[in-house]
């Protein structure tokens, strides 16, 4: 059975249980799987049309790990929508549409989605109107439909008695959308060689991915479990909504990350799981740490309904982990995953969880490190994590040279140094690459960054590095060197408020130094080594 089958079964066998809610707006799984087969019609009569009355979808020829390829490849349809029911919604409707869904990060600049729009070649956006403004300001804009959106309820009702079928039977329209297609999921992730590249995941990866962290985590249709975490990356998709929707679960989201509002979504809902990255538990233990006594007990009692809280995406610190423990009696379960592979480590969710260590091969996983000769690694021996399995992704979109680089035969070369112990416990050691920082539980490209600060106004040259720090793991550090006769050096606010037309507000450098020259090694490079020992030699 695929992924868009088990959800429908799910969803009837389950149709008058809460799926997702937000706010006041609630849906059953009967109201998400109605809703979304509605907007799937919608979308499949504009599929149409773009493709000038063609009834069928181009069937995908490639194989795993060759190029995927546009022309043979399922229409790809953008979500610009906001976390929580419409989101879930329109990702099933793309699904039941034979479409590849592509999502869009909601508080990114349009600078960002004129990237994924234009690298994806989507024809279609899912938007709320308020966002219509901001969509046009996209190069290409005019060449794409834009479906505006903002209930699934009433607007999907609209939108398909617009379309007037001559059925009212919804099932009957039902046998009239496409066979699924194999692809399903273009999820842009930040690389070492500048803008952010679309990793290609079938229904087959996506299924493989959700039954993993079923067996290991033991969802249950009782779980409930309260989200903040963005809808671009594979942490929420992923790991938070589809393997609440896959096991029946309830889905509480709460848009996005506020202290306050998490500890009282804790007390009032009684959740059963919780995920998040590292920065956000930093930031709990903070307000935490500020709230009079009274509000800090009544948060501590309400922590014992959680069966499992998850830390990932980013290194959590042991002082962190043992800091947790003290204010909730939650011992976070630390775990490694990968917008290419889903994920592939996990702490146990019963026995010890180890500070420092993401623990071990999940379900249907294979780990491997090699070392630089291409040797296989002993115990205790540090190399590079190499990862392979059923979830492991098809290819970068319409890149075969970099899919082909960052495989080993059926291996997927992870670019992190590891280790592991005589018991198959892996320690994560760091990026290979000095050009990938991982900031508040984001994987950003360096390179990214100085492309874009190099187009500042007198800037001559840049260069961009992690700094280590206690909260976000890294911050974002920039060196810029200024033209000969230049004004003056800009400020680091002022060049943080015209980074943010164009990049994610967690790009945005926030240490800067100023050089007459980058300092160059033997061999001509930037010497980011020197640089960062000059940068903590600032800030100290």
């Amino acid at each position: 059975m695929s992924l868009p089958e088990h959800l429908h079964s799910n969803a009837l066998a389950r149709a008058e249980s809460p799926a997702i809610s937000r706010d006041a707006l609630s849906l059953s799984y009967g109201q998400l799987e109605t809703q979304a087969l509605k907007l799937a019609l919608c979308i499949r009569a504009l599929v149409l049309e773009e493709q000038r009355g063609s009834s069928s979808i181009p069937p995908s020829t490639h194989e795993q790990h060759e190029p995927a390829d546009a022309v043979n490849a399922p229409p790809r349809v953008a979500l610009l929508l906001p976390p929580g029911p419409l989101w879930a919604t329109s990702l099933l409707a793309c699904w039941k549409a034979g479409v590849i869904a592509v999502p869009l990060a909601w508080q990114h600049p349009p600078a960002e989605w004129a990237h994924m729009l234009s690298d994806a070649g989507a024809g279609l956006i899912l938007s709320t109107p308020d966002r219509l403004s901001e969509l046009e300001q996209c190069p290409g804009q005019e060449a794409r439909s834009v479906m505006g959106i903002s209930d699934p309820l009433e607007d999907i009702d609209q939108l398909l008695a617009g379309q007037s079928p001559q059925s009212t039977d919804l099932r009957a329209l039902e046998q009239k959308l496409p066979v699924q297609a194999e692809e399903a999921l273009l999820i842009y992730t930040s690389g070492s060689t500048g803008k952010p590249k679309g990793v290609l995941h079938t229904h087959a990866q996506l299924s493989a991915q959700i039954q993993s962290l079923i067996q290991a985590w033991v969802w249950q249709p009782t779980d409930h479990i309260v989200n903040v975490l963005p809808l671009h990356h594979i942490h929420g998709i992923v790991n938070v909504y589809l393997c609440a929707l896959w096991s029946g679960a309830r889905i509480t989201e709460l848009g996005g990350f506020d202290s306050a509002k998490v500890w009282n979504a804790f007390e009032q809902w009684n959740p059963s799981l919780f995920m998040a990255v590292p920065t956000i538990y930093q930031r709990l233990l903070q307000a935490y740490q500020r709230a009079e006594p009274g509000l800090q007990a009544r948060w501590t009692q309400a922590c014992p309904s959680f069966r499992l809280m998850v830390s990932g995406s980013a290194a959590l610190r042991p002082e962190l982990l043992g800091e947790w423990e003290q204010i909730s009696g939650q011992v976070l379960l630390e775990r490694y995953g990968m917008t290419e592979i889903g994920m592939a480590l996990s702490n146990p969710l019963e026995g010890k969880r180890r500070a420092g260590w993401v623990g071990y091969t999940l379900p249907g996983v294979e780990c491997r490190v090699m070392n630089e000769q291409g040797q296989l690694c002993a115990a205790g021996v540090q190399g590079e994590l190499q990862v392979r399995g059923p979830g492991v992704f098809s290819a970068y979109w319409q890149k075969p040279e970099a899919t082909a680089e960052c495989f080993e035969g059926s291996w997927f070369k992870t670019g992190d140094m590891a280790l592991f112990d005589e018991s198959g416990c892996f320690r994560i050691l760091g990026r290979l690459s000095v050009d990938i920082i991982k900031s508040g539980g984001y994987k950003v490209s360096a390179l990214e960054i100085e492309a874009e600060i190099r187009q500042f106004p007198g800037v001559e040259d840049c260069a961009v590095v992690g700094l280590s720090d206690p909260e976000w793991g890294q911050r974002v550090a920039a060196v810029l060197v200024m033209k000969e006769g230049a004004e003056k050096a800009p400020e680091l606010e002022a060049l943080r408020r015209w980074g943010r037309e164009r990049l994610a507000s967690y790009k945005l450098p926030s240490v800067l130094l100023f050089l007459s020259a980058l300092p160059l090694n033997a061999m001509g490079k930037v010497n980011k080594v020197e640089i960062l020992r000059l940068l903590e030699e600032h800030i100290s």
